[in-house]
């Protein structure tokens, strides 16, 4: 667990069941349950269900990040890609031989050669265009101001994408619409798990560094040392 405002972690527990966020929630007074604003997740059943046993309004304040869907949609694009890719080789066409990279990174972050080959590719009738688009459509819905707006967007892009006959694009979109009020919850909120991220991999480093760990204690006690925002001036001294 970690707060978002203050770039630390805030609690550490084994596995993930709905029990090991539920230790952290038990000590918390009322209050403090109720000044919580926003949790930011991975869809995880389990977490689902200790945030909405716990939390006041937990249907509002849930928020399921960017990620992982942006992650499910570069799968899905890549499976219609190998399949058409096999498809179109044993024809003797290579059309999408070596665009597997390009097809699953950001467009902003590619050059200027990249994109000339990317070209004509996304401009195509291959299924693999198609899937492409839908896939940087959801992208792009992540900025709307209101919930209206937003839920508007997402159902207009699910209708899209439901009826596309994609099979790996249409199974991604019944998770999303499944999930589409936490997703409408992380854009309304401006919420994301950019900075848990990035705890994550100072997590790894610090393991990586100690060549592992003896045990989960020692390990627990490394997170919270490194990132727990302990203050280890001595009284008195100012930093």
């Amino acid at each position: 667990m970690t707060d978002h405002d203050k770039g630390v972690v805030i609690h550490v527990a084994d596995e993930r069941k709905s029990d090991s966020l539920n230790e952290y929630f038990d000590t918390l007074a009322d209050d403090a349950k109720k000044g919580i604003e926003c949790v930011t997740m991975d869809r995880s059943k389990a977490y689902i269900k200790s945030v909405r046993q716990t939390i006041p309004q937990a249907g509002q304040k849930i928020a399921f990040d960017k990620f992982p869907i942006a992650q499910s949609l570069g799968k899905a694009v890549n499976m219609v890609r190998m399949e058409e890719n096999k498809t179109l080789i044993s024809k003797g066409v290579e059309w999408l031989k070596g665009t597997r990279y390009n097809g699953l990174t950001n467009p902003e972050n590619l050059s200027k050669e990249q994109w000339d080959n990317f070209e004509p590719l996304r401009h195509s009738t291959l299924k693999t265009a198609r899937a492409w688009a839908i896939g940087e459509l959801a992208m792009s819905l992540w900025n709307y101001p209101s919930t209206t707006w937003a839920i508007k967007a997402w159902k207009k892009w699910l209708s899209w994408a439901q009826r596309c006959r994609l099979e790996p694009i249409k199974e991604v979109a019944r998770t999303i619409k499944a999930h589409l009020w936490g997703i409408v919850n992380a854009i309304v909120l401006k919420a994301n798990n950019g900075r848990a991220e990035g705890i994550n991999s100072t997590i790894q480093s610090l393991k990586n560094r100690a060549c592992g760990f003896r045990n989960r204690e020692r390990y627990k006690a490394a997170i919270y040392f490194h990132l727990g925002g302990l203050d280890l001036y001595p009284t008195g001294i100012h930093r």
